[in-house]
């Protein structure tokens, strides 16, 4: 359309003769009307998780029993990680001596149960230089640990090798930390991960500056400057609790620099709760994050979910759809292309729901990736996996 670069789907001939039908419609021939423009309803759930986490077993208070019981009975999750590093915690022995990796896998394998409770193998692994620290996530309930030339450090070759691996998902934790953090302008495209960390106890890293950040943050290190750069990286969140409550509110004591009492939860979008759907589900950025509320998400461009990569005809029209419930009222809900927001609902706190439609029809890069990023009246965030969409 030469006349606009976006539209909404209500401004079409159906709708228009409604308004001008005279006496003969009604305001709920124009709801109809309006009504078969949406989508189909979504094929998938909404899944909640706690996918970051540790135990005495490294660096944290709680034993792995007190860590499960805690997400499945307390928080009341779907599914849960446990996350300790492989270092084993500072003077103790690391991960994989004296049994430690066994008792683990032993503990997903016994609160693993499909269709209430699914656990996912995984640890923390030092990943100096390039990431500082990787989470790795894998698809069974067993498995070795990664390990190369040097504990603590990746090279390479190393992580391109771990990147290449179906079975495992490697996500970094909080990147915008001067000390443990990421510098994107340095890392090529072929070493970026395919999710990345983006809130957690620490505070926010979608972009610097944001609001919530956390203590130290580096300009260049954030979600947005690996998506700027080009990278294909969805998002999840994860507290980093080292305390007694992993997917919930409160603020550990120690370390000191988890600045936020919010859990860090990932959503998944997944036909049903098995390890396997849910493990597919992070595989296919199929995935958002939320700093301690269950917002529920339904992002789609041209019917395709978040995580989706589209190739269009250049100015081909995007059908752009959202609907989010929040736990509380939202006060707005934006749509960020190629890192500016680009549409905003303001909606003040009226409701805890809200919906939208509309049609975007400009290319303005050979690739434009779209997000979501929903925010609360009291704070709390959600923001989903990105959509990308190459000109054909």
């Amino acid at each position: 359309m030469k006349a606009r670069k976006f539209d909404s789907p209500h401004r079409n001939r159906a709708v228009t003769d409604v308004v001008y039908g005279g006496t003969g419609t009604d305001i709920s021939q124009m709801r109809e009307a309006r009504a078969r423009l949406e989508p189909p309803p979504s094929p998938y759930k909404v899944f909640w998780g706690e996918l970051h986490g540790h135990s005495n077993l490294s660096d944290g208070t709680v034993d792995i029993d007190s860590y499960f019981r805690s997400a499945r009975d307390v928080a009341r999750l779907d599914f849960c990680a446990l996350s300790d590093h492989d270092h084993g915690g500072v003077g103790r022995p690391e991960l994989w001596d004296v049994g430690k990796w066994e008792l683990i896998q032993d503990r997903v394998a016994t609160y693993h149960d499909p269709g209430r409770f699914v656990t996912l193998l995984a640890y923390e692994r030092d990943s100096y230089p390039w990431y500082n620290n990787l989470v790795l996530y894998y698809r069974e309930g067993r498995g070795e640990m990664v390990r190369g030339v040097a504990d603590g450090e990746i090279t390479r070759d190393e992580l391109i090798a771990l990147l290449a691996r179906d079975d495992i998902i490697s996500v970094p934790h909080h990147t915008t930390t001067i000390d443990g953090g990421s510098d994107f302008s340095s890392i090529p495209l072929e070493l970026m991960t395919p999710l990345m960390e983006v809130y957690s106890k620490w505070g926010t890293s979608e972009y610097f500056g944001n609001p919530n950040p956390v203590r130290c943050e580096a300009r260049g290190s954030a979600w947005r400057d690996a998506l700027e750069k080009g990278a294909r990286m969805g998002c999840i969140a994860g507290s980093d609790e080292h305390g007694p409550n992993p997917g919930s509110f409160g603020k550990t004591a120690a370390p000191n620099n988890l600045r936020y009492p919010n859990p860090g939860l990932a959503a998944v979008l997944a036909t049903e709760l098995t390890r396997e759907a849910i493990y597919e589900a992070l595989q296919a950025r199929r995935c958002y994050a939320a700093s301690g509320a269950r917002i529920v998400i339904d992002f789609r461009i041209n019917s395709q979910p978040m995580g989706s990569e589209l190739t269009l005809p250049r100015d081909a029209r995007k059908d752009i759809y959202t609907q989010v419930t929040g736990e509380g009222p939202l006060e707005t809900v934006t749509v960020v292309k190629n890192g500016e927001d680009y549409i905003v609902h303001h909606v003040d706190g009226a409701a805890n729901t809200f919906s939208a439609q509309f049609y975007d029809y400009r290319t303005v890069r050979p690739t434009d990736y779209f997000y979501l990023r929903v925010t609360q009246v009291d704070g709390r965030q959600a923001w989903t996996s990105p959509i990308w969409v190459t000109v054909a």
